[in-house]
């Protein structure tokens, strides 16, 4: 048996234990989901149509996984302006499996969600009871002195944890990158700290140079997009 369901604006032919993907649907893993909607049900010549749905007729399915479609590039540029966009979205789905083609009023079966349930809360509990147990068995804490001691270590990582540089700082005095569209002084710092200082720098920047500084800002591609380079051409001419 087959049926034609409705969901998120879109018609899909299911039969039992299909595994599909549809638009987002509330709901976690392992949750049943009812679909209402339908707009065929049965088995070759014997098929009923709707008008617009059948009448008793329900369609069960279980939640499988939430997630997320692929990546959908969206770029845009104006000829002469020196504008570039780029934009991605991924629209999110959820995954289902069918279970149930149920018609004439017929009410789904119970699923045996609760003994899933019964068993995620027994690991919550175990999960929950291990902290306790460590900490019972923890030694008393040691004297001040000790603890003064641990905070060196601390300091050293703080500073391990410090950006490295990835170019040579121009000689000569730090020009003010906050100028630069996007750029504040969180920001401003970061650039010292990789050896980013002046205009001309970034206005004499390669394709290699910007890749390098997108990557360790995780900008994904925000330097291009914003032109930061024909923004520090121009700060550095007016610095002049």
């Amino acid at each position: 048996m087959f049926a034609v369901i409705k969901t998120g604006g879109k018609q899909y032919t299911v039969a039992a234990d299909d595994l599909l993907k549809v638009e987002k649907l509330a709901g976690n893993a392992g949750d049943t989901v009812e679909f209402t909607e339908v707009l065929m049900v049965g088995e070759g010549a014997d098929a009923t149509i709707g008008k617009p749905f059948v009448d008793g007729a329900l369609v069960t399915a279980e939640v499988v996984e939430q997630g997320r479609a692929r990546k959908v590039i969206a770029f845009k540029k104006r000829r002469r302006q020196n504008s570039k966009r780029t934009r991605g979205h991924r629209q999110h789905e959820t995954t289902i499996r069918i279970a149930e083609i149920l018609t004439g009023g017929a009410k789904p079966k119970k699923a045996a969600a609760p003994k899933k349930a019964a068993e995620k809360k027994a690991a919550e509990k175990k999960a929950d009871a291990a902290p306790k147990a460590k900490a019972a068995e923890k030694p008393k804490a040691a004297a001040p002195k000790a603890a003064t001691k641990e905070k060196a270590p601390a300091k050293a990582k703080a500073a391990d944890d410090a950006p490295a540089a990835i170019f040579s700082a121009p000689k000569g005095d730090a020009d003010d990158l906050k100028k630069i569209s996007g750029v504040g002084p969180v920001l401003e710092k970061k650039l010292h700290a990789f050896g980013v200082t002046q205009y001309a720098q970034i206005a004499a920047f390669s394709k290699d140079d910007i890749a390098k500084l997108d990557e360790a800002l995780n900008f994904k591609g925000r330097i291009e997009r914003d032109d930061w380079i024909g923004q520090a051409k121009a700060l550095a001419e007016a610095a002049k």
